[in-house]
């Protein structure tokens, strides 16, 4: 399985990746496969079928919304995020759906929308969706999200296949052992690896410029994050305060206020909360590698350049590149989706992938940024997903922002160090993997327990 750094990272929508640009992907994906089979324009009706995860905080996540989308024709990185509850309310209204963007049929949410508390086999989060014509059933395919907006379909899944992409890399690893064994064979930074990886699939003009693009959509979430104000959506009533916090901090950057300095680690918290508080209103973001932790690694990174005077673009390349190396082991030897093992899945991915980015800017070798990332998962080992009325909201925003801090500790621990430590990173993935095996599904994306129930009992 030959996964890009451009898997790991996607401008998408909040507010989740697994229950929101999952879905929206897969809605997308039978339109083009009914498009294929020449199937389209018999169509007569379509059926919504969630399962899992997808059911249990599907509304909460927007997951209805963004199947339904997705029918529509639509993908994540190119719908216009502003335009999509008014297009969901016109249907509502109209009970017509125009599949694909050109078959209109009808679409009776309460008949078509179905939701089932079972999970299928294979992944949590998963949906079956059927296309019938005059005669009966036309179509039908089942998806699974399996994190970070990866979608793959039944036969893929029951052929073990996470990914369709079989290309031959230069720099083939699948463990962090691998990982340092090519670099110190052939005296590669970890970007530099990744770097000739990325070749396989583009050109360097193509690989930078995609990677500036990212750094860009990241910075544009922050600023929208900065602008708005006011409560965020799903009932919870939870404020906004990334706006204020923005004015607090210029404040105190004033000469003429007096008995405050600026504390970079505030400013930490100000870029991730900006970003977590668009993606739960449902904004356009990027997928870092998954939306619930989508805060972490433009915080870091935003943090990088604010304070670093010499910063430049070849720094947010190779961060990405670093981070991206780290994303590859947890995707391929544990998980990346809370609904599979937990919050530890998100938010500790995100952070051991922003403590090896920041770790490779600063000039860590790779046995240093191999430790970064390992102290960062590490201290995030059996965080469960418990979100609060099945929102991206309580306790992620908060979660990211903290996260974001201790993975810029991470790096500066492995910094201190040579590289050598007690417990390697493919331990600790490992440990990750079998912790999320042996965790209670109540506490993996199904607001079944944890906090989501504290909160209610209170």
């Amino acid at each position: 399985m030959a996964i890009s750094v451009f898997d790991l990272f996607k401008i998408g929508i909040g507010p989740s990746s697994s229950h929101t640009v999952g879905p929206m992907r897969a809605g997308a994906l039978f339109v083009q496969e009914l498009r294929e089979r020449e199937l389209l324009e018999r169509v007569r009706r379509v059926e919504v079928n969630l399962y899992g995860s997808l059911s249990a905080t599907g509304v909460g996540h927007g997951t209805d919304r963004a199947t339904v989308v997705g029918l529509m024709g639509e993908w994540p990185d190119q719908v216009d995020p502003q335009q999509i509850n008014p297009r969901i309310e016109t249907l509502m209204a109209s009970h017509e759906l125009l599949l694909g963007g050109d078959t209109l049929i009808r679409y009776e949410w309460a008949r078509d929308m179905r939701m089932h508390d079972e999970n299928l086999p294979y992944h949590p989060n998963a949906m079956t969706l059927v296309a019938e014509g005059e005669q009966g059933e036309l179509y039908r395919n089942t998806y699974y999200s399996v994190g970070g907006g990866f979608v793959v379909d039944e036969q893929q899944a029951a052929g073990g296949q996470l990914d369709q992409d079989s290309t031959v890399l230069p720099y083939d690893f699948s463990s962090a052992a691998e990982l340092l064994e090519m670099c110190n064979r052939d005296n590669l930074r970890v970007s530099e690896l990744m770097m000739a990886n990325e070749r396989a699939w583009r050109s360097d003009a193509d690989i930078r410029s995609g990677l500036l693009r990212l750094w860009g959509a990241m910075r544009e979430c922050v600023d929208n994050g900065l602008k708005h104000e006011g409560i965020l959506p799903g009932g919870l009533n939870v404020r906004r305060r990334a706006a204020r916090l923005h004015r607090s901090l210029q404040e105190l950057g004033k000469p003429n206020v007096i008995g405050s300095t600026l504390s970079a680690m505030e400013w930490v918290n100000l870029f991730a909360l900006a970003v977590n508080e668009e993606n739960a209103a449902g904004g356009r973001m990027v997928t870092a590698p998954t939306n619930g932790a989508a805060g972490i690694i433009p915080a870091v990174l935003h943090y990088y350049m604010k304070f670093n005077p010499d910063a430049s673009e070849d720094d947010v390349v190779n961060y990405l590149l670093g981070a991206a190396a780290v994303g590859i082991l947890c995707k391929k030897n544990a998980s990346i989706s809370g609904a599979e093992v937990g919050c530890q899945g998100e938010v500790g991915s995100a952070c051991a992938m922003a403590a090896a980015g920041l770790a490779e800017v600063l000039g860590a070798t790779p046995a240093q940024l191999e430790n970064a990332a390992e102290i960062g998962l590490e201290h995030n080992l059996g965080l469960t997903c418990d979100p609060v009325g099945g929102l991206v909201q309580v306790p992620c925003i908060e979660r990211n922002a903290i996260a974001a801090v201790k993975a810029i500790n991470a790096a500066q621990m492995a910094l201190r160090g040579d590289g050598e430590h007690f417990i390697s990173l493919d331990r600790v993935i490992r440990t990750m993997r079998d912790t999320g095996a042996d965790m209670h599904d109540k506490y993996k994306e199904t607001s079944r327990g944890g906090l989501a129930v504290s909160a209610i009992e209170c």
